[in-house]
């Protein structure tokens, strides 16, 4: 299977099963659709008087080359790879719910403004605690852990936080595990003393801001309805320095409200900022902030104006990541991870305040999916084999999608919301995260 595009004059063929991206000339581009299906007569007979007949021949001649190499209409080694895998089961990652509740009231948010559809309640010393026991009992020779800490809003328990942080720091040596902290905030709540905390032991942090002033107040407000803009921006600009503006990115949502979002990522950038997200947002269907199928023309065009730009600004030294144009062309990460992704559902977990278990933050609060319960370390075999299980091959929309192996099938709590089904991909996001690998590709081809 091949994928070939041309975008801003550059015509790209990715080669799927072997991971091999090609750059080709107009007459190796229009051939490549001819290849294995016509004769070298017929080649050189439909291409005659477009081209000369020994230019055609030595493409002819170096695409084969790159077949038999293998690097071309490669053949896909990993379907039986995937039907014969066992795997013991290995939690490597907690998202801890430290929070359900927040200081801001977001309109979109999946979490129903921080509570997840359930009372406002924050997570006990004690869960977390266990969490950490849990992880550690669980991950098996698994060295490097990871604890992410969300909300809501994590500052309006971080009192808590600390403490977890600090008894995970004692039993590192003796259990021989290193863990690595992010924490996902809106700012606005963090003292001196807490960034110096989170500086001392967290690996990355999540900010959170939308991007023009406009755009962010328009959904992001306080509770007395009040834009947050003017609070954050100061706040997450003096974590960032604080962090010699390293392991830090500011993640932002677009809704069909700003489908001109590169714009607010062209703001954050010129704000200084040069790790950059901003993510369509996930909101249920007709919620009026859904993105949609007639908004789909504009949003993947604003993907390849980002890109464009993106490039533009990297060749005259204006430097700035978009975390969803940061690809491995190298294949990486390893085959399992490219074939059934973040692990929900069995190596990444999700844990509520009150120490139930969920596959992901995004699951949480849908009571078909709760896995157990953290105190008593119970877990729901059906619902984890269900994850293990799900990848590109047991999707059928993903078996002869040529982006599978980069986006690893995508989200599951995403397919399950549009879909009820993890193995049915969302539709739209699929045509989004297709055009914004084509972009990454692209990029690749010119810095």
């Amino acid at each position: 299977m091949i994928h070939k595009f041309s975008m801003f004059g550059t015509n790209i063929v990715a080669d799927v099963n072997s991971g091999a991206v090609h750059v080709l000339d107009n007459l190796a581009y229009e051939l490549l659709d001819y290849l294995g299906k016509a004769s070298k007569e017929e080649i050189i007979g439909k291409f005659t008087g477009k081209y000369e007949e020994k230019e055609v021949l030595e493409a002819l001649e170096e695409l084969n080359t790159l077949v038999e190499e293998g690097l071309l209409f490669s053949e896909d080694i990993y379907e039986d790879y995937v039907a014969n895998l066992k795997r013991e089961p290995v939690v490597k990652a907690l998202c801890l719910h430290i929070s359900h509740d927040c200081n801001l009231r977001c309109k979109y948010c999946f979490a129903s403004t921080g509570n997840f559809g359930g009372a406002r309640t924050m997570m006990p010393e004690e869960v977390g605690i266990k969490a950490i026991d849990f992880l550690i009992e669980k991950s098996g020779n698994r060295r490097n852990l990871e604890v992410d800490f969300f909300g809501g809003e994590p500052m309006l328990n971080f009192d808590t936080v600390r403490k977890i942080v600090l008894y995970a720091r004692e039993r590192e040596k003796s259990a021989g595990k290193v863990f690595r902290f992010t924490i996902t905030t809106n700012g606005t709540l963090m003292k001196k003393e807490d960034m110096e905390f989170i500086n001392k032991h967290f690996y990355n942090i999540v900010l959170s801001i939308d991007g023009r002033r406009e755009i962010n107040d328009r959904m992001r407000v306080f509770c007395d309805g009040s834009g947050c803009y003017d609070r954050i921006l100061p706040r997450i600009k003096d974590i960032v320095k604080s962090r010699n503006g390293q392991n830090y990115y500011v993640r932002g949502t677009f809704t069909r409200n700003n489908l001109d979002f590169s714009e607010d990522v062209f703001h954050l950038a010129d704000e200084g900022f040069d790790q950059i997200s901003i993510e369509p947002v996930v909101a249920a269907k007709d919620t009026g902030y859904d993105i949609r199928e007639e908004d789909l023309e504009k949003v993947l065009s604003e993907y390849e104006k980002l890109a464009f730009e993106y490039v533009n600004r990297r060749k005259s030294g204006q430097f700035f990541n978009f975390f969803h144009f940061m690809i491995d062309l190298s294949q990486g990460p390893c085959v399992i991870k490219r074939i059934s992704g973040c692990g929900s559902g069995h190596e990444y977990l999700a844990i509520t305040p009150e120490g139930d278990i969920y596959p992901c933050h995004q699951f949480v609060g849908k009571p078909e999916f709760k896995m157990g319960n953290i105190m008593d370390g119970s877990i729901n075999e059906i619902i984890s084999d269900t994850f293990k299980k799900s990848n590109v091959y047991s999707r059928p929309e993903c078996q002869k999608c040529w982006a599978k192996f980069y986006c690893s099938g995508g989200c599951a709590a995403n397919s399950y919301q549009f879909n009820e089904d993890i193995n049915v991909p969302y539709r739209i996001g699929c045509e989004m995260e297709k055009k914004r690998l084509e972009c990454a590709i692209w990029i690749k081809t010119q810095i």
